[in-house]
């Protein structure tokens, strides 16, 4: 794979440019911990058999992008108690901090505007460049993410005990484990992934930038988001929400109320889909995307 470093906002931030450079961009952002690499390369050579350019990054504070070392290591589970009584949630940055980033290198490449596909905590990232970016989008499509709406019902006790309890730091192949057992958990039911595949995208990963204390810091700015609803009301951007059915980490009402909220957004669930992009449903979702892309270029000719 072939990346190179963005100078963004006073960091670097680490992406993958692949597809002819005259063609529509996407602009791929990815969840919580997860490194620009958690996009399948299927998937993303799917989107570029289907005719676009695709940018993959990663986050700040993840993989090879710039680490917030300064900033110490929140404590989740009391982060997660100070959030529920009400108490502030002060994080070493924002998820519109992390939105700036994305604006940031579409400005270093040049793209004056493009789609924007986010997963999990990257469609949080990519509501927020669609209300605050609005001459800068084409169009949106978020995928198994959610509103930060309190009374959506929460994830599976099982799902949320994997994301709560992961470890800072320990023996490689402890730590290697854990990240398997963990994808298996969040994962699709009706798509279980390939174990071979599974445990060498983990060794992977982790042997390219495994780096804890980023996770928690991306943890602390989404508690510190809060509610989104108000802010999707004001997205005028086409907009594909899809979710799957079969979530246990955001259930499908997170899906429902992103949806509810974006004025004229299309919903599609997907049976047997979890918290992942397995790649038997590749195809499925890149068509949804093409398809969901093509109709905004109707309208707009």
């Amino acid at each position: 794979m072939q990346t190179e470093q963005a100078a963004v906002n006073g960091i670097d931030i680490t992406y993958e440019d692949r597809g002819p450079k005259d063609a529509p961009a996407i602009l791929l952002v990815m969840g919580l911990g997860g490194q620009l690499t958690l996009w399948p390369d299927e998937f993303v050579a799917a989107l570029n058999d289907r005719g676009f350019r695709t940018i993959r990054y990663d986050n700040r504070d993840v993989g090879l992008s710039t680490r917030f070392d300064a900033a110490g290591v929140p404590n989740l589970k009391w982060m997660f108690v100070k959030a529920a009584i009400g108490l502030p949630v002060r994080p070493a940055y924002t998820l519109a901090d992390m939105a700036a980033d994305g604006i940031g290198l579409l400005d270093h490449l040049g793209i004056g505007r493009a789609h924007v596909v986010g997963v999990s905590m990257g469609g949080m990232i990519a509501q927020h460049i669609a209300a605050r970016y609005p001459d800068r989008l084409l169009s949106l499509t978020s995928i198994m993410s959610t509103t930060g709406n309190r009374r959506l019902p929460r994830a599976r006790k099982e799902a949320m005990q994997a994301l709560a309890n992961r470890p800072m730091s320990g023996d490689k192949e402890a730590l290697i484990a854990y990240s398997v057992n963990a994808a298996r958990v969040i994962g699709s039911p009706g798509y279980p992934p390939d174990e071979e595949r599974l445990q060498r995208r983990v060794r992977t990963d982790f042997d390219r930038g495994w780096y804890p204390p980023g996770f928690a810091r991306q943890m602390a700015a989404i508690v510190a988001d809060g509610d989104r609803r108000p802010m999707l009301r004001t997205i005028k951007a086409p907009t594909l929400v899809i979710h799957g059915e079969d979530d246990p980490l955001v259930p499908l009402a997170g899906g429902r109320d992103t949806a509810n909220n974006i004025a004229g957004a299309r919903l599609l669930t997907i049976p047997g889909m979890g918290h992942d992009l397995p790649l038997a449903l590749v195809d499925t979702l890149a068509d949804a995307i093409a398809g969901h892309i093509g109709e905004v270029a109707k309208v707009a000719a």
